[in-house]
C-alpha cells in the first residue's frame, strides 16, 4: 500500500535523523505518541499543521539574513525576502494591520522590539534633541549614555501577575522589569474582572509611558477601546500583547471593541498558541512606529530565522482560510462548555466562567495546591499547568489554580460533548487527590496522595475519549 505525502515526509525525515543520532529520532517519535495519547489542555499549546512543521525543516535554516526585505546585510537572501514578505503580507491582511514585522523568535522578543521601538520614538532627552537623531542605529555612545539615564525613569502600567498578566509586562524577574518603573492594575476582588475605572485612576496617578493590555490567564474579553481612551488621557502609548488570543482575533471571534488591532498603537503576539503556527513572535503597528519596529534586528534580536518565517507564512495563509473562523469559534464554544461542566460539578472558576479560550480553576476548594493538582492530573493523562489566582495565598510557585485551555483539543476535533466528559475526568482526579503530610506532620504543598488504580482508570478513559479524534491522522510512522 502506498503511503500518503505526510507519512512519507515524516518517515523519511526520521530515517535520515536516525542514521546520525537514533536517540533524537526516538524522542521525536515518542513525543508524537505521547501527544496522541494525552488530553492536552495547556492553554498556550496547540498542534501545528504538517505543512507548517515541514516548512521549518529545510535549507532556509542555513541562511543569515540580518536586515529587512530588500535591505539585507548579507548577499543571497532573495528567497528569504520572498518568504518574509509573504508572512508579513498574510499578517497584514489577516489582522487588518498597516505594518507587520515577522522576525521575532518568541513572544518576549516581540515585546522587546515593541518596548524599544516605543522608547526610541518617544525619548526626549536633551542629548538626543541636540543631536536630532531618532533612529536607534544612528545613536552615538554619548547618545546611548543619555538614553540609559533617561530609561531609569520610564514607566509601564500592566496587568498584575496574579490577575492574569504576564512576566514580560514589567515584572522584576524579566528584563522589562529592569527597563521600566512598573506598576500593576488588578481585577475586582469580588468578580475577578478588570475595573476600567480603577485602571484609569492608576494611569492618572502613575502617568505611564506605556499602558499594556493583554494576558496569559484572564478568562474574559478586554475592551480595547476603553483602554485606548485611558492611554490617550495620560499621553501613554497603548500596547496590546495578544499572544494568547491572536487566533480569536484572526478568526473574527473578537471584533469591534474587543479587537486590539484598530485600537492599539502597537500589538505583539506569538504565532503558536491559538493561532496554530510555529513557535515564534510578531509585531503589528501603524506607519508611525514601522521604521523603529523594523530595526528589531539588530536592536534586540539576533539573526532572523528564515525557516521559521517560512512556517509563519504557511500558518498565516492557513488562518486566512474560511474554516479557520469556524475553528476559532469552536475554541470558545468548547471553553465555555468545559467551564459549565466544571461549574456543575462544584469547581470554583475565576470570574465564574470564560469568554475566550481558557478557564482558570481556583482549586482551593479541593484542598490542594496548583502544584499538587497539576501533577495528579498528569499522572491521569491530563496535561495542564498550575497558575496563580487573584490574591493567591500560595504564591506563584505552588499556586492555588490550574489553567486549562481548548485550542489543542479543538484542533483534534473534540466538541462540547467531549468537554463535559473532560470536566468529569478533571473533577474525578481533583476530588480524589489529597495532600500528603511532611515529616513534621504539616500538610505538604507539593506531595499528594492519589490512588494509582484511579489514575490508571482516568488515563484510560482519557485515551478512550481521544480514540475518535486521532492526532495527525495522515501521519503514519509505523
Amino acid at each position: 500500500m502506498s503511503l500518503n505525502a505526510e507519512s512519507t515526509a515524516f518517515r523519511s525525515a526520521l530515517e535520515v535523523i536516525r542514521a546520525v543520532e537514533p536517540r533524537v529520532a526516538d524522542a521525536i517519535g515518542a513525543e508524537l505518541a505521547d501527544q496522541r495519547e494525552s488530553l492536552k489542555l495547556i492553554a498556550s499549546e496547540n498542534y501545528a499543521s504538517p505543512a507548517t512543521l515541514l516548512a521549518m525543516g529545510n535549507w532556509f535554516s542555513d541562511k543569515y539574513a540580518e536586515g529587512t526585505v530588500g535591505r539585507r546585510f548579507y548577499a543571497g537572501c532573495q528567497n528569504v525576502d520572498t518568504v518574509e514578505a509573504l508572512a508579513a503580507e498574510h499578517a497584514r491582511e489577516l489582522f487588518g494591520a498597516a505594518h507587520a514585522y515577522v522576525q521575532p523568535h518568541s513572544g518576549i522578543d516581540a515585546n522587546l522590539v515593541a518596548f524599544w521601538a516605543i522608547l526610541a520614538d518617544r525619548v526626549e532627552s536633551p542629548a538626543l534633541k541636540k543631536a536630532q537623531v531618532r533612529q536607534v542605529n544612528d545613536l552615538t555612545e554619548a547618545d546611548w549614555f543619555a538614553l540609559r539615564r533617561e530609561l531609569g525613569n520610564q514607566r509601564m502600567l500592566g496587568m498584575s501577575l496574579d490577575a492574569g498578566g504576564h512576566l514580560t509586562h514589567g515584572f522584576r524577574p524579566n528584563i522589562s522589569g529592569k527597563m521600566f518603573d512598573q506598576r500593576s492594575y488588578g481585577t475586582d476582588p469580588a468578580t475577578g474582572l478588570i475595573d476600567y475605572d480603577k485602571v484609569a485612576e492608576a494611569a492618572r496617578e502613575f502617568k505611564p509611558l506605556i499602558l499594556v493590555a493583554g494576558y496569559s490567564a484572564y478568562p474574559r474579553k478586554v475592551n480595547f477601546r476603553i483602554m485606548r481612551e485611558i492611554a490617550e488621557s495620560v499621553g501613554a502609548t497603548f500596547m496590546v500583547d495578544m499572544a494568547h488570543f491572536a487566533g480569536l482575533v484572526a478568526g473574527k471571534v473578537f471584533t469591534g471593541d474587543f479587537d486590539p488591532v484598530p485600537h492599539a498603537h502597537i500589538v505583539t503576539t506569538t504565532t503558536h498558541k491559538s493561532l496554530r503556527g510555529p513557535r515564534g513572535g510578531m509585531v503589528l503597528c501603524g506607519p508611525e512606529l514601522a521604521d523603529q519596529v523594523d530595526r528589531g534586528c539588530p536592536m534586540v534580536l539576533g539573526g532572523p530565522l528564515p525557516h521559521v518565517m517560512a512556517a509563519k507564512a504557511v500558518a498565516l495563509a492557513e488562518a486566512r482560510r474560511p474554516d479557520f473562523a469556524d475553528y476559532a469559534q469552536r475554541i470558545v464554544d468548547n471553553a465555555q462548555a468545559l467551564a459549565e461542566g466544571l461549574l456543575r460539578r462544584g469547581t470554583k472558576l475565576v470570574t465564574g466562567g470564560t469568554d475566550n479560550h481558557l478557564v482558570l480553576l481556583d482549586i482551593s476548594g479541593y484542598g490542594l495546591t496548583g502544584r499538587q493538582a497539576e501533577q495528579a492530573l498528569l499522572d491521569s493523562g491530563i496535561v495542564t499547568n498550575r497558575n496563580a489566582v487573584p490574591q493567591d495565598p500560595n504564591g506563584a510557585w505552588y499556586t492555588s489554580g490550574i489553567r486549562i485551555g481548548t485550542p489543542a483539543l479543538t484542533t483534534r476535533g473534540l466538541g462540547t460533548a467531549e468537554m463535559d466528559q473532560t470536566a468529569e475526568l478533571i473533577h474525578t482526579v481533583l476530588s480524589q487527590t489529597s495532600p500528603r503530610s511532611n515529616a513534621d506532620g504539616t500538610p505538604s504543598k507539593a506531595k499528594y496522595v492519589l490512588d494509582a488504580a484511579l489514575a490508571d482508570k482516568v488515563s484510560k478513559q482519557a485515551s478512550d475519549l481521544l480514540t475518535g479524534f486521532p492526532l495527525y491522522p495522515a501521519v503514519d510512522l509505523a
